[in-house]
């Protein structure tokens, strides 16, 4: 590839970790008055309407293929953000951070076992080990705090493993379709499988709350950015990329939520949570880097 379209990749992951690191603070505030099952459809809902409205046309599918689109809806929105809602509310926010980040651990492994051009290299696994590490300084931020839930901590895991799947399955069907009309098909079918469990809930929704104009802001904000836009740019990253690399950006967004923390809610920032920070750096850097960059007396 060359050099344009991988800095173009490399960027485009950047900006959208930026974002989702960015939708913990957002969510923060919608929490206050949603439950997390409202916060979900309201925000799938607006990225749909938001897609169709960029590109209105309906192109037929293939039935085979809508069964992967509603295994991707149930992976990479529905399963994936209740089991990390509810490991929230049954673990440590430590614990749920921790384990949600091994995701690209994850990832690599499964891209390993079912893909041809993405086996595991050593720059890979040093750079993962690096960024996990540093995603555990910046989560625990000088409060060393571990308390295990084993059904709480599973479904984190669980939460993991869905965006694992979610980006295997991706992998295997983006060249095949338009970008948008593929993001398009994922959040209606996140919106299908989340309906369910919304009305086992059954809790009225308070649209009076959005009076507030900075709850308005943040579902919007949550929907058509954070879920519409930045579910779809993140596709260019992995057709470039591939779903190893793309995915260790997600050792940043601990990050990105610690300083827009410090920043809006003034949490503190402790030295243990600089160096995580310059660790994950390094992780991503590594991980991206040329195969033989950790190999001694060689040159590319």
């Amino acid at each position: 590839m060359d050099r344009k379209s991988k800095f173009w990749a490399h960027f485009t992951a950047l900006i959208t970790i930026i974002v989702w690191g960015s939708t913990f603070i957002a969510s923060r505030f919608m929490l206050d008055c949603f439950t997390p099952l409202q916060v979900m459809i309201m925000r799938f809902l607006l990225a749909y309407i938001v897609l169709v409205l960029i590109k209105p046309k309906f192109t037929k599918i293939i039935w085979k293929d809508e069964v992967i689109f509603i295994l991707m809806g149930l992976t990479g929105c529905s399963l994936y953000f209740i089991a990390e809602y509810k490991a929230l509310t049954m673990t440590s926010a430590s614990n749920v951070s921790i384990i949600v980040a091994s995701s690209p651990i994850l990832i690599a492994l499964l891209a390993h076992i079912f893909t041809k051009d993405e086996k595991l290299k050593i720059n890979t696994i040093a750079g993962f080990v690096i960024a996990f590490v540093g995603v555990a300084f910046v989560v625990f931020n000088g409060t060393f705090i571990l308390k295990l839930n084993p059904l709480g901590d599973l479904l984190a895991f669980l939460s993991a493993l869905s965006w694992a799947v979610y980006s295997l399955i991706l992998k295997k069907i983006i060249n095949r379709y338009d970008n948008i009309l593929l993001i398009r098909k994922v959040m209606f079918y996140g919106i299908v499988t989340t309906a369910p469990f919304l009305l086992l809930e059954g809790k009225p929704f308070d649209f009076a709350a959005f009076s507030d104009p900075k709850l308005i802001i943040s579902i919007l904000f949550l929907g058509v950015v954070g879920s519409g836009l930045c579910y779809m740019i993140w596709n260019i990253p992995v057709r470039t990329l591939g779903i190893t690399i793309t995915n260790s950006y997600i050792y940043a967004i601990p990050f990105v939520t610690m300083i827009l923390a410090a920043t809006l809610l003034k949490e503190k920032i402790t030295a243990l949570g600089v160096l995580g920070a310059m660790l994950i750096i390094l992780g991503v850097v590594i991980t991206g880097s040329p195969k033989n960059l950790l190999k001694t007396g060689k040159s590319k």
